[in-house]
């Protein structure tokens, strides 16, 4: 909704108030600095509420997220709406109200300019995803709130920076092109693929070249669901992370609350599991509900994904006849941090995993801590993190992060995306010990 909301506010800035309320799900959705950390990320300029006691979900009876309340100039609730509405369905409501208060000379023009605060400039900003590459030493970075992507050796010593910084769609050279909020990466033999989360696109880093190009998707987000086509052709909503298995790129298509596929050779790219419908449940790919897939990583065949909306960590099939099952999570409602096997254990909207020797690491991201899941006895653990906020090095125990949502493992070590503290954290599965890598020469 932010990138709707923003074009209204730009074009009705003198008719137009947005105010936001934030009525927490999650239990760390309720802190005021994590709300903070939000509107920095997402570019909010207008003010925000923060409702955790739900007052003002109550006093407008609302029932769902989001929703939409739009209030006249004289302050009666003219309609609410509960669900995504897109810019042009907004503008035309928005317009209308215009023009039959203005009939009546009932709308007040005065500008309320707004001006958020902005945090001081750091070499990245809210990193969303990270990849390390064991095979060419390199460590690929979304600087998500940069628009950029920045390639370095796993040492921490810079390659490449990817993206000039401005928030668009523009291919080209790697100085020219523009990104929007990228996330996902996957590494694709000379090539990284980029999911542009902002842009509903799937880029191509071309490193033999030093060129960026758009592969997949239009640049506009898909005002519904279908069942895809040739991969420029294609709008897509939200891609978040992205996985190779056998010239197939698996994306967690979060907007969509599907996971898709991308046919590498044929260009074509369709939903892979998932109806569409929100919520968790299992069964065959088509028939399957996912919520929000943030994370998903690739092994023998296998889709581990994170469904982050349900707190969960599922399985998918590659074999277009196979299934979706649930390892860790129950329903929409049930999170929390608690250890165990299977239905007993309780994670909070993680955003991160990967299959690493053996094991599944698990950015469990409002928890501030990252688990390590057996796939075969399907218990989860505790790895490190002691839960609080913060940006504390040192033994595993007692390390601390700041909602992590990206997670990658190479040469004995695990690289961390720890968004909110605008790093990439470094822990080492043989001395269990966490350090903030110092990205030189960026």
């Amino acid at each position: 909704m932010f990138p709707q909301l923003r074009k209204l506010e730009e074009k009705y800035n003198k008719e137009l108030v947005v105010i936001g309320v934030h009525s927490a799900k999650f239990i760390s959705e309720k802190e005021t600095q994590s709300i903070r950390k939000a509107i920095l990320r997402h570019h909010i300029q207008h003010p925000v509420i923060n409702d955790k006691d739900f007052l003002v979900w109550q006093a407008y009876t609302i029932r769902a997220w989001p929703t939409l309340v739009i209030i006249d100039p004289v302050g009666k609730v003219l309609d609410v709406h509960a669900g995504e509405l897109h810019f042009e369905a907004l503008d035309k409501i928005i317009a209308g109200i215009l023009a039959e208060y203005d009939s009546e000379d009932q709308m007040d023009r005065r500008e309320m300019a707004f001006k958020g605060e902005a945090e001081p400039a750091l070499p990245l900003s809210f990193p969303g995803k990270v990849l390390a590459v064991e095979s060419t030493g390199q460590l690929f970075v979304a600087d998500s709130s940069h628009n950029r992507i920045v390639v370095a050796d796993l040492g921490g010593r810079l390659q490449y920076v990817i993206g000039s910084g401005n928030a668009g769609l523009k291919d080209g050279s790697f100085r020219d092109a523009q990104f929007n909020h990228p996330q996902g990466l996957a590494w694709d033999e000379d090539v990284l693929l980029v999911a542009d989360t902002g842009n509903h696109t799937i880029r191509m880093i071309d490193f033999a070249n030093n060129m960026v190009e758009t592969i997949a998707g239009t640049g506009a987000q898909a005002l519904e669901y279908h069942e895809g086509g040739f991969c420029r052709d294609v709008a897509l909503n939200s891609p978040w992370d992205m996985a190779i298995w056998q010239d197939v790129l698996y994306i967690a298509m979060a907007g969509f609350h599907q996971l898709w596929a991308f046919d590498l050779a044929s260009g074509l790219i369709q939903p892979h599991a998932g109806t569409g419908q929100e919520g968790i449940q299992d069964g065959a790919l088509d028939d399957s509900r996912l919520a929000q897939p943030s994370g998903i990583t690739a092994h023998e065949g296998r889709l581990y994904f994170a469904d982050s909306e349900t707190s969960s960590i599922r399985i998918a099939d590659t074999d277009p006849s196979g299934m979706v099952t649930t390892m860790v999570g129950k329903d929409l409602f049930a999170f929390g941090d608690r250890d165990g096997i299977g239905q007993e254990v309780l994670l909070q909207h993680p955003i991160g995993l990967t299959y690493y020797d053996g094991k599944l690491y698990v950015a469990d991201t409002y928890n501030n801590k990252l688990k390590v899941i057996d796939p075969t006895a399907g218990s989860s653990t505790t790895l490190i993190g002691s839960g609080a906020m913060g940006q504390e090095n040192g033994p595993f125990s007692t390390a601390t992060f700041y909602e992590p949502s990206g997670i990658s493992g190479a040469r004995g070590k695990l690289y961390i995306a720890d968004t909110n503290n605008h790093a990439i954290r470094v822990a080492d599965l043989f001395t269990m010990q966490v350090e903030t890598l110092k990205l030189r020469g960026l």
